[in-house]
């Protein structure tokens, strides 16, 4: 046996949803091993990564000058290649729990509307990471997949996903994508909506991980049955002393505004486009939303609402992605007819 095919044997397959905002690493045989931010802090002075994932998102906005906190991840594609190969193979490492030479076959999912230049980026930076093969597929295509959706038949399937940096809207027909869009538009967007409405309105400065929790907590697309308040911290730009106060879900629904249009503009069109056979398969099977950026309060609310379809959640949107593109690494037949490259 050739060394290359022997260290094959030996190595554990892996999926990852190399995600803007978080990694999920899925390891062959044991399902999700890591879930971590997309986030990497790095010593400005000597280069040294000095902490990866859940470790450097604590330093977000309180690391010394020396250290910086790089998201090496925009948009859903890589924004800083070396980074992104140290963060992958910190990883790849983990998924294994050794730091054993290992090379690995893996399966990345990326965004619908990637270039060719950023395909070529994805795949170099993942076998200089330590990958002995590597495949990439449609994010939508494998949220469908963890999402149980019959992509295989001949039916129309329509799948959102809804991530850190990307929203991928899909139209799926016997293993083919018939319709695909990636808006540039998701959770970090809707992140800066937040920190910019609250800092024009107030004149109140609010960090990212401050702007995410308020998402999370009182954020919404459409009207909540009960109001909803929260106190905020940050510091006044007019004083610049700390500060704090108490903002309401409405006012987060009208910073979150422009950000929720986008999606269901890119949903709507998505429908325009849809051939009438499968358009009459999505009004009875409905529109599936994965992705955590899904999760924000009364969104699927919004869509039926938008256009009068049923709406409902995969199984853990947040997971869907890692878990369909995970499902190819036992199903190399259906990985070789959806892998773009």
């Amino acid at each position: 046996m050739r060394l290359s095919g022997l260290l094959s044997f030996f190595s554990s397959d892996l999926a990852i949803d190399l995600g803007t905002a978080t990694t999920l690493v899925y390891l062959r045989g044991r399902g999700i091993v890591v879930v971590e931010p997309s986030i990497v802090a790095r010593n400005r002075v000597t280069n040294r990564v000095e902490a990866v994932g859940a470790r450097a998102k604590e330093m977000l906005g309180k690391t010394p000058g020396n250290i910086e906190a790089i998201r090496p991840m925009k948009d859903g594609v890589i924004a800083d290649f070396e980074v992104t190969e140290r963060m992958l193979d910190y990883f790849i490492k983990k998924a294994h729990g050794r730091t054993l030479f290992i090379r690995p076959r893996i399966v990345i999912s990326v965004p619908s509307e990637i270039t060719q230049v950023e395909k070529r980026a994805v795949k170099d930076t993942a076998l200089k990471a330590g990958a002995s093969e590597v495949y990439l597929i449609e994010q939508a295509m494998a949220a469908a997949i963890g999402a149980g959706l019959p992509i295989t038949e001949p039916s129309g399937n329509m799948i959102v996903d809804i991530g850190g940096g990307t929203s991928d809207v899909a139209v799926i027909s016997l293993a083919g994508v018939v319709y695909s869009r990636s808006v540039r538009v998701a959770g970090n967007e809707m992140d800066e909506a937040i920190i910019q409405y609250i800092k024009k309105k107030y004149n109140l400065l609010i960090g990212e991980r401050s702007a995410e929790q308020i998402k999370m907590e009182i954020g919404s697309a459409y009207p909540l049955e009960e109001p909803l308040t929260m106190e905020i911290k940050g510091r006044d730009l007019v004083e610049g002393v700390p500060k704090h106060l108490t903002i309401s879900d409405e006012e987060i629904r009208e910073a979150l505004a422009e950000t929720i249009s986008t999606i269901v503009d890119a949903v709507r069109n998505a429908l325009e486009r849809t051939p009438p056979e499968l358009s009459a398969d999505i009004m009875d099977t409905g529109i599936i939303l994965a992705g955590g950026g899904s999760l924000l309060k009364n969104l699927d609310k919004r869509l039926r609402e938008e256009t009068g379809l049923p709406v409902a959640h995969a199984e853990d949107p947040g997971s869907a992605v890692a878990r369909g593109t995970g499902m190819m690494l036992t199903n190399i037949d259906l990985l070789r007819k959806i892998a773009i490259a």
